[in-house]
């Protein structure tokens, strides 16, 4: 009965995923909520996706309000850095133990360029 019950929790973390884009200039910022798993993480990089084939200068992605990010979401910002190529800068926004540590921890830091907060990140953009 305890299985059941923390299956059904998982399941429904799982699901507590919104993702957002809006535009700054020619800068894509996708804001995520929630949860980013391999069930949520689709939606993640559908928005990436949609954003990078807007041509846009940059893509900011805003984990601020995630709770979690498990290893299928930061696949997804690999993949999103190989997809924008030189021409599109890749930044995230990060901060605190559930998002900037484990992106530092499995050097995907050292391949996107990470903020602490949305602010900077679009400063930097100008840079």
């Amino acid at each position: 009965m305890d299985e059941q019950a923390a299956e059904g929790t998982g399941a429904a973390s799982a699901s507590n995923c919104v993702v957002t884009q809006r535009w700054v200039d020619r800068t894509a910022v996708v804001g995520v909520s929630g949860v980013v798993d391999m069930l949520t993480s689709p939606q993640l990089e559908t928005a990436i996706d949609t954003a990078l084939g807007q041509q846009p200068t940059a893509v900011v992605i805003d984990f601020t309000d995630v709770e979690f990010l498990a290893s299928a979401g930061m696949g997804v910002l690999v993949a999103a850095h190989d997809k924008a190529g030189d021409d599109v800068t890749i930044s995230v926004v990060a901060d605190g133990p559930a998002t900037s540590r484990p992106l530092k921890l499995v050097g995907i830091a050292d391949i996107v360029r990470l903020y602490p907060n949305l602010d900077e990140a679009l400063a930097a953009r100008d840079t």
